[in-house]
């Protein structure tokens, strides 16, 4: 009898329980092998893919961890969510604040940087604790994305367009 292929589900449930079982905080892996700490619960949660490098330390960190899981975290990961996740109130807010200083934002990093975006790909994500100036704990979201320029789309720097105008050409022309 082949064995079921487990759901995304059920191996984030088994990683967050290794991660419960070793008492260690996100923000502690994460100083043991050199990450973020927003990037090893991305790669808890199978929202990122374990690189080879990256997999003995994080079996130092987490000695819990089974073959399987390390295998399992090394294949690319299905990077969804579930849309009530919206629901959760610390979701919810985050997304308020994204909606309530989008605008302003794109305009200062237009005004900084050109007609462009922050990449989510080439991007890093942390969060931290500071104590405010009244002495109450303060929440601290770094997004570190890499700026990608918009690009006017020429011609002669569509590649594929190219190949298509040589291949309609024929050989020898």
């Amino acid at each position: 009898m082949e064995s079921e292929t487990p759901t995304k589900a059920s191996v984030v449930s088994s990683l967050m329980a290794v991660k419960r079982n070793s008492g260690k905080t996100f923000s502690q892996i994460a100083a043991e092998i050199g990450l973020t700490n927003v990037y090893v619960a991305q790669l808890l949660r199978r929202q990122a893919q374990l690189k080879p490098e990256t997999a003995p330390k994080l079996l130092a960190a987490l000695p819990g961890l089974t073959e399987t899981h390390i295998l399992q975290m090394a294949e690319p990961p299905l990077r969804s969510y579930d849309p009530t996740i919206i629901q959760d109130p610390t979701i919810y807010r985050l997304n308020e604040a994204v909606m309530h200083f989008g605008e302003s934002i794109k305009e200062i990093v237009n005004e900084e940087f050109g007609d462009g975006i922050m990449s989510a790909i080439d991007f890093f994500c942390a969060v931290d604790k500071v104590k405010g100036v009244d002495g109450k704990d303060r929440v601290v979201l770094t997004f570190d994305g890499k700026y990608l320029p918009h690009t006017e789309h020429k011609v002669e720097h569509m590649v594929s367009r190219l190949k298509l105008q040589e291949d309609l050409k024929g050989p020898g022309t």
